[in-house]
């Protein structure tokens, strides 16, 4: 009897044990990126190091940022200046807070009982906008309309698509009537220049009265004073560029995720497709053609 009591108590020790040796690795970082390491494995079999050095690198720095007062940018600052006066087309590098300076007039906007029509080109896009500035400024102050979806249609801030936005304009045109708005934010102005969909922000900056301040956002023109010259001829409205040079704040960090759940970076350090990723998709291609020569015998 107390071999067996032996024997049971010995396991539920080693069991017990296991236990502890695991919460330390969990609250080991180093710990557990060896032990995760060790079990890693690719789709071929052959084990790899899952905190390899370029991955270490490419997750280096990533984690909450420290908590601070938030200071304006100049160009942010300067562009809400300008919007005073004239219209405003701002460009600068994703990341860098496009989106305050229109939030922070829409709010101006608000306060002194007027109102404002915000647009994207996507409704995915548009419903994040909704939802943040529902946030902001409260939900019985912000309204939706897309090809889908129509709340809250009344409120002094609308969010909306850029289509919609423009069929009201040509509504307004054939009703005899005015678009309600003192400001419209066309959020990705550089859409202008898509073969298929660009006659929409070119007829909606045409047809948006005089009266209405645009505020036009976007990160990847390249030819701002050609493009704001020419809303100035249209619109007979100065239009005022604010340029934030230099590289994106947040940069962009590209990784691809195996099935085992291993993070490597998508280039390799030269520059190139990182080759185990090239070695997945080269095995894909042949099996997929091996596949299509199966199913040809069989026809």
């Amino acid at each position: 009897m107390r071999s067996n009591g032996r024997g049971r108590g010995g396991k539920g020790n080693r069991r017990r044990d296991g236990g502890r040796r695991h919460a330390r690795a969990a609250n080991d970082p180093d710990r557990l990126g060896r032990r995760i390491s060790a079990e890693a494995k690719t789709s071929d079999g052959v084990k790899r190091s899952s905190q390899s050095q370029e991955t270490r690198r490419l997750l280096e720095g990533i984690g909450t940022p420290r908590a601070q007062t938030f200071q304006p940018d100049p160009f942010q600052l300067e562009a809400l200046e300008a919007l005073e006066f004239e219209d405003v087309l701002v460009t600068a590098p994703t990341g860098s807070g496009k989106t305050w300076i229109a939030r922070e007039e829409v709010r101006r906007l608000l306060a002194a009982g007027r109102r404002a029509w915000y647009t994207t080109p996507l409704k995915a896009l548009t419903n994040s906008k909704y939802q943040e500035f529902g946030d902001e400024f409260g939900a019985e102050q912000v309204g939706i309309l897309t090809g889908d979806r129509k709340e809250n249609t009344d409120a002094p801030l609308i969010v909306g698509t850029t289509e919609i936005y423009r069929n009201q304009l040509f509504d307004s045109l054939r009703g005899g009537s005015e678009v309600n708005a003192d400001l419209v934010v066309l959020d990705e102005a550089h859409y202008l220049a898509d073969e298929d969909r660009g006659h929409v922000w070119e007829e909606a900056i045409i047809l948006t009265p005089p009266r209405i301040r645009l505020l036009l956002l976007s990160a990847t023109i390249g030819n701002a004073h050609e493009f704001a010259t020419w809303i100035e001829e249209i619109r007979g409205v100065r239009c005022g560029v604010v340029t934030r040079a230099g590289a994106r704040p947040v940069p962009l960090r590209a990784a691809f995720l195996f099935p085992d759940k291993r993070l490597v970076p998508l280039a390799a350090s030269a520059g190139t497709l990182n080759p185990e990723i090239a070695a997945v998709g080269e095995r894909q291609v042949g099996e997929r053609q091996k596949e299509k020569g199966k199913r040809k015998r069989w026809m």
